[in-house]
């Protein structure tokens, strides 16, 4: 189970780097493993959207059951079944770079983060950063 001292300091770790890299600011959400908000956290100036964006995109992660990297590969591949994935899953899920899985070592889920503000690569970097900082498993796909 993913605590929630855990899920906070994920996020505060993933907020930090996101500081030490200059980027815009972001919005980051940690999910437990049934798709509920553990920890969200919104900086300063980030955008209205940001807290939708970053939920999509780690509910995204616990519904297909792989990171934001495979599931962005996976979109460019086949368009037309994420439009369905967009329909069934009533617009909640967004396959996009910044959604990672949270394992423990021996690859139990335990949750996920979702990371939206900046380029997809860099709020995939802060979430990895974020979740390794805790002595977990980042499994962005």
């Amino acid at each position: 189970m993913l605590s929630l001292t855990q899920a906070s300091d994920i996020v505060d770790a993933a907020l930090s780097k996101a500081r030490a890299l200059g980027l815009r600011p972001l919005t980051i959400t940690v999910l437990d493993p049934g798709g509920h908000p553990v920890v969200v956290k919104r900086e300063d100036g980030s955008g209205i959207l940001r807290p939708q964006i970053a939920h999509a995109k780690a509910w995204g992660c616990l519904g297909t059951g792989a990171g934001g990297a495979a599931g962005a590969r996976h979109a460019t591949r086949d368009p037309a079944f994420f439009a369905a994935l967009a329909a069934i899953s009533e617009g909640r899920i967004a396959s996009s770079r910044g959604g990672v899985l949270i394992r423990d070592a021996a690859g139990s889920l335990l949750g996920s983060i979702g990371v939206s503000g900046d380029r997809p690569e860099n709020d995939e970097a802060c979430a990895v950063a974020g979740v390794e900082s805790v002595d977990l498993v980042a499994d962005a796909g």
